[in-house]
């Protein structure tokens, strides 16, 4: 059988979601748990790659297993076998062929910045000390939708097959008094969210303007792109299925 497990991580403490030969990740623990409650190896799939540092308020993975188990007792006992900075919300059947990576419809992230410093949500937002010009940024981010290929934002040296992506939403708002970068699309690549909130804010900065970020994403070029924030103010917060791969709630 095949199940899908739902979960929120803290990424802190981790090098990112994928197993590391020496490095702690939440794949690996996941795993170490789940073979110690059901007394057979288990390996799980994310849904995506979150790098070091990262955070997840909600990520799916999926795994296999002949155990037979109650769902809702396991949830239970993963979360009393988890560090405290992993939860596990739900576990539920799906199809044999449902794939927690390849079956994603989207992916949506969010990056938080704070414009004062706040000493509550120093290690969850980043702080920027410069003023930004938030209406520059906001035109800029509707040119993403313009194009598909995105190699200028990605890390170098990935082994992918094609650098398109489809973004459908992007959008720069103000909420509690932080400044929120929301982008939503079929599929990420490595860095690609970092660096594109980087672009953003020398956009916002007045480095470069909105109409530079063409020359930018045509280019291809990561080093044509700004910097890479730091990854503790990003969140995997939905992916997306279609609801034929359920099998139950």
């Amino acid at each position: 059988m095949r199940y899908f497990i739902e979960l929120s991580y803290n990424g802190g403490a981790y090098h990112g979601w994928q197993n590391q030969p020496t490095a702690i990740s939440v794949q690996e623990i996941i795993e170490k748990a789940l073979s110690t409650l059901l007394k057979e190896p288990i390996a799980i799939v994310g849904a995506g790659r979150t790098d070091t540092g990262v955070h997840a308020s909600q990520m799916f993975a999926h795994f296999n297993t002949e155990v037979s188990f109650d769902k809702k007792q396991l949830t239970y006992k993963l979360n009393s076998f988890l560090p405290k900075d992993v939860a596990i919300h739900k576990i539920f059947k799906v199809k044999d062929d449902a794939h927690a990576r390849f079956d994603a419809l989207s992916r949506t992230y969010l990056y938080r910045m704070t414009l004062k410093k706040n000493v509550f949500s120093f290690n969850q937002a980043l702080y920027m000390k410069q003023g930004l010009d938030v209406d520059k940024m906001k035109e800029a981010t509707e040119i993403l939708f313009q194009y598909k290929d995105f190699q200028c934002f990605s890390k170098s040296n990935t082994d992918v097959k094609t650098y398109n992506c489809t973004i459908m939403k992007a959008e720069w708002f103000f909420k509690d008094n932080e400044l929120h970068f929301v982008v939503k699309a079929d599929r990420f690549l490595r860095n690609m969210v970092r660096a594109i909130v980087g672009t953003m804010i020398n956009i916002g900065l007045g480095k470069i303007t909105a109409d530079d970020l063409h020359t930018i994403i045509k280019s291809k070029n990561r080093s044509e792109a700004g910097y890479s924030v730091p990854a503790h103010a990003l969140y995997l917060t939905h992916v997306e299925y279609p609801n034929s791969i359920k099998l139950d709630d």
